[in-house]
């Protein structure tokens, strides 16, 4: 008899351990991104009181957990970000998760740009942002990014803004951000992967600064080297010099074909 108890209690205690796994699952996602070459995301978690519950959290204290804060040198691809928390006894809901994409260009540490994204939770149905399932059951939503570039200081270094866009999975743009909604109840115990494509050809950060030759661009003059802006304004055949990430001055974005270190 007393060998049964033993065995009753041993099972109890494994059905408690699995059921707790099991609920720490449910209670829980997996957030992932398949991101172009030198990219990044950091997530930034936010909660706010579960549907029910009337107690109230100041929002500084609703930001729960950063996630890849320091991507240059600790960046894990998969997030595990809680449904629920409690936060000074109140319970608190997932609300959303910001997401910033960052990318690099360069060897040094300025060579970088980021724009955003994200997820909301959402309790109804009809959102056009509504987030979708492949085959597999996981979540996906998408977007594409492109590079801007333009010139600044005095010498025209080129420096890069990142561009990233709502997309559809055949990357057909209908929203502002890569951004999807999904239900608390969608999210528990699921994988949600942001998938972003890179644009092929880069473009000029503005207007009218640029004139395209075979090979890229060409930076118009403007009123002198030194003049920032360096709108054409209707000169397109006096061009100028740039510096380029890698430090080589060059007369074509980006099919620079010169070597040379001799800065204008």
């Amino acid at each position: 008899m007393k060998r049964i108890f033993q065995l009753m209690a041993v099972a109890a205690s494994l059905a408690l351990n699995l059921g707790c796994s099991a609920t720490g699952k449910r209670d829980s996602f997996i957030f992932t991104a398949d991101l172009p070459e030198n990219f990044f995301y950091v997530a930034t978690v936010y909660y706010k009181p579960a549907a029910g519950q009337t107690c109230t959290v100041p929002p500084r204290q609703n930001l729960a957990k950063e996630f890849n804060r320091h991507w240059r040198t600790e960046y894990k691809l998969d997030s595990q970000i809680d449904l629920y928390r409690t936060i000074n006894g109140c319970e608190m809901a997932l609300h959303r998760v910001s997401l910033s994409i960052k990318a690099t260009y360069g060897k040094d540490y300025g060579d970088m740009s980021s724009d955003f994204g994200g997820i909301a939770v959402r309790n109804w149905a009809n959102d056009k942002y509504k987030g979708t399932f492949n085959a597999q059951g996981d979540g996906e939503f998408f977007g594409r990014c492109q590079w801007w570039f333009r010139t600044i200081g005095k010498k025209r270094y080129i420096t890069k803004i990142l561009n990233c866009l709502n997309t559809d999975s055949q990357g057909v743009q209908f929203g502002a951000r890569p951004f999807a909604a999904y239900t608390l109840e969608e999210l528990a115990g699921k994988t949600i992967r942001l998938k972003v494509s890179l644009a092929s050809k880069e473009k000029p950060g503005w207007g009218d600064t640029w004139v395209e030759v075979p090979g890229g661009w060409k930076r118009c003059m403007g009123k002198s080297f030194t003049d920032q802006p360096g709108y054409c304004d209707g000169n397109y055949t006096d061009f100028s010099t740039f510096k380029m990430p890698d430090g080589r001055i060059c007369t074509i974005y980006p099919g620079c074909t010169e070597n040379n270190e001799t800065a204008k």
